[in-house]
């Protein structure tokens, strides 16, 4: 693989979003990613369920079905999903702060900064954008509704920064 100019360009001409899992319908999740243009979904959970009835759809098997019958690609990247310990940490900031996992409207700065520092600085991002394709948007997925709750928010920012690649943040309607 080459390292010139139009191998820069093709890192750069990269697109991306994000999306999380709340707030949407199995039907309304895989429109909305179908009508972004989203060819492959990176799942960036550690454990990919989501308990309760109403988001069993976005459990792995089904949600990789899902993706299949709409011709988007899965992939997870586990290297990327938060350690147990830091999940707890930031669980432990929301019950100080009295908020709900899906009511939470920003990260526990320790928990930014741990991740950060732990997960997301010694992994090669550089290597997996090289390698996603470029005529679609991929999308960094998780279980928040709002990607400012949730490590995704961290990753895009990198990718944004890092790797001059534009992010859309899909939210439910």
């Amino acid at each position: 693989m080459g390292t010139g100019p139009a191998d820069a360009r093709a890192v750069v001409d990269r697109r991306f979003a994000t999306i999380g899992v709340y707030g949407f319908t199995a039907g309304a999740f895989v429109e909305r990613l179908t009508g972004e243009g989203v060819g492959l979904l990176l799942d960036l959970r550690q454990r990919r369920g989501v308990r309760g009835p109403d988001y069993a759809w976005a459990n792995s098997v089904r949600l990789r079905s899902a993706l299949a019958a709409a011709d988007i690609g899965y992939r997870h990247v586990k290297e990327l999903a938060p350690t147990t310990e830091l999940r707890r940490l930031q669980y432990r900031e929301d019950d100080r702060q009295g908020v709900g996992k899906r009511d939470r409207v920003a990260l526990a700065p320790e928990y930014a900064e741990r991740y950060t520092r732990e997960i997301l600085d010694p992994f090669d991002l550089g290597a997996l954008v090289a390698e996603l394709p470029g005529d679609s948007v991929t999308v960094l997925f998780c279980v928040e509704r709002d990607p400012e709750a949730c490590h995704r928010s961290l990753v895009a920012a990198r990718v944004r920064t890092g790797h001059g690649s534009p992010v859309v943040d899909l939210r439910p309607c």
